[in-house]
């Protein structure tokens, strides 16, 4: 079941992303979707304790979270713009590491919640040991309350609740 889900859900990817639909792009979609089904589903899919329709629940969530994603990335972009042509920019400039436990549950949501911290200007992920992550922030207004209501969100999408910890 597991692998027609990654399968299904790798076409529209491919479908969305390609933008030719004629016969013999499709036919190479749908071969070169077979083969990645075929070879990763286990990566996809690792939990297969979860039932499939929670996991098309978990896929329904996703939009959601990326709508939200690019707004929080507009709006680090601002930030990070505001600081690079402020006149006292070494007042405003507060380079930081900042720790935090993220009370999520799996490998897949801690990537999912270090890759979006890492994709929003001003802070990267640095390092991951067990629940624990070292973010680096170029300011403090970059990191509050973002890498909170970013766990909030992440565990969200996968039906879960997690609290995080400083």
């Amino acid at each position: 079941m597991y692998r027609i889900l990654s399968f299904f859900v790798l076409l529209l990817t491919w479908i969305i992303l390609s933008g030719m639909m004629d016969w013999f792009h499709f036919s190479l979609g749908v071969i070169s979707c077979a083969l990645v089904t075929w070879w990763s589903s286990d990566m996809l899919f690792s939990d297969r304790e979860i039932a499939p329709h929670k996991r098309l629940l978990q896929f329904c969530r996703v939009p959601g979270y990326l709508i939200w994603l690019f707004w929080q990335i507009v709006l680090a972009n601002l930030h990070v713009l505001r600081l690079a042509f402020s006149p006292r920019l070494d007042k405003r400039m507060e380079p930081q590491l900042v720790r935090f436990n993220s009370g999520l549950t799996t490998d897949f949501q801690k990537f999912v919640l270090a890759q979006s911290i890492t994709l929003t200007p001003g802070t990267v992920t640095m390092k991951i040991e067990g629940d624990e992550f070292i973010i680096h922030a170029i300011s403090n207004s970059a990191v509050s309350g973002l890498t909170e209501s970013m766990i909030q969100r992440v565990s969200r999408v996968f039906g879960e609740s997690a609290q995080p910890t400083s």
